[in-house]
């Protein structure tokens, strides 16, 4: 697979699942207690850790292209 492609369909993955968790932070984010410290620590976290589960995705867009047979 060509690198252009892989990072279109990286590309693709990263939008996907950016959506998909900004849908779940917030939807989560309705059912907390309204104080602004349990806010806070919440949505900082959920803020840190977006990427975590997005490093095998980028390391995979990243990789240089295997010898052809």
């Amino acid at each position: 697979m060509s690198p252009r492609l892989r990072k279109f369909i990286g590309l693709i993955g990263i939008l996907a699942f950016c959506a998909f968790y900004i849908f779940v932070v917030a939807t989560l984010g309705d059912y907390l207690p309204d104080h602004w410290a349990v806010r806070l620590v919440y949505y900082a976290v959920a803020g840190t850790f977006w990427g975590v589960p997005l490093f095998p995705l980028i390391r995979w867009m990243n990789r240089e292209p295997g010898p052809r047979a």
